[in-house]
């Protein structure tokens, strides 16, 4: 079975120790691809350097709401040059979260459009942040959605509403370790219905590590769990689970259309 976590942060420090073994674990596991997204532009340069050592890791280039606050005026420019690298594959990740007042939303609001408008013009997917923002989250994509606008709403875990929404709107649905969580049984119910091609799996790692790794660092191989309650709950073989999954992330972010994986560092 090959997966793809389509979503993980390699760029950080608690990866700095062992990086190339925690590659070589995902691997074993049958994960041959990942997107590593930036959080703001310093993580966003990591993300897009560390893409170039190794054939099956890309990179996402953004700017988080979290970050938002702190952006200088040329730093679209400089996020827009960082989309010129060949392994950058979405803009991202970006969006809106209310839940924490690390930036305020009079700085959070115009860091996404400014994104969102970013995306469109360079025709790729955007990466989408949203905790306790549906509303605004929803509206600010209706705005944008010209009909070009691609993307994924990442680790998804919001009410049923806000997920055919923003189907509606043309948008993926990922589902990180959250959906194996004891207290996760109406996102099970979301994941249940989500159609086959809208659904994709990440780790979010070094965050919200899956049971039965919860307390742990979470990493790229972890994925597997994740994908293979989805497939329980999904009431679907695992192995079409992942080639399902797979097949979705290779066509929402144009990855090469093999298994690749991660080798020697170059």
């Amino acid at each position: 079975m090959i997966w793809i976590d389509t979503h993980t942060h390699l760029h950080e420090p608690d990866f700095d120790g062992d990086r190339s073994e925690v590659l070589q674990r995902a691997q074993a596991r049958g994960v041959t691809q990942l997107i590593d997204p930036g959080e703001d532009l310093a993580g966003s340069q990591r993300s897009a350097a560390l893409a170039s050592q190794w054939p099956g890791y890309f990179a996402a280039c953004g700017v988080h709401p979290h970050e938002s606050g702190a952006l200088q005026e040329d730093w679209i420019d400089e996020l827009n040059l960082l989309l010129d690298h060949l392994k950058v594959v979405a803009v991202g990740e970006i969006g809106l979260d209310l839940h924490y007042t690390f930036s305020p939303l009079s700085a959070q609001q115009p860091a996404f459009e400014a994104q969102l408008a970013l995306a469109r013009q360079r025709q790729l997917p955007v990466i989408v942040h949203t905790r306790e923002a549906e509303e605004e989250t929803l509206a600010t994509l209706r705005q944008a959605q010209d009909g070009s606008l691609t993307g994924v709403i990442h680790s998804f875990a919001g009410s049923a509403s806000f997920a055919k929404a923003c189907l509606d709107l043309g948008f993926l649905l990922s589902f990180s370790g959250i959906v194996t969580f004891k207290t996760a049984d109406a996102l099970r119910e979301v994941a249940a219905w989500v159609p086959a091609d809208r659904i994709l799996v990440e780790t979010d790692a070094p965050y919200l590590a899956p049971v039965p790794h919860r307390g742990k660092r979470n990493e790229p191989a972890f994925c597997v769990d994740t994908g293979q309650v989805l497939a329980q709950v999904r009431r679907t073989p695992v192995e079409v689970l992942a080639q399902q999954t797979t097949e979705n992330a290779r066509r929402l972010f144009r990855l090469p259309q093999q298994e690749v994986g991660f080798g020697e560092s170059r």
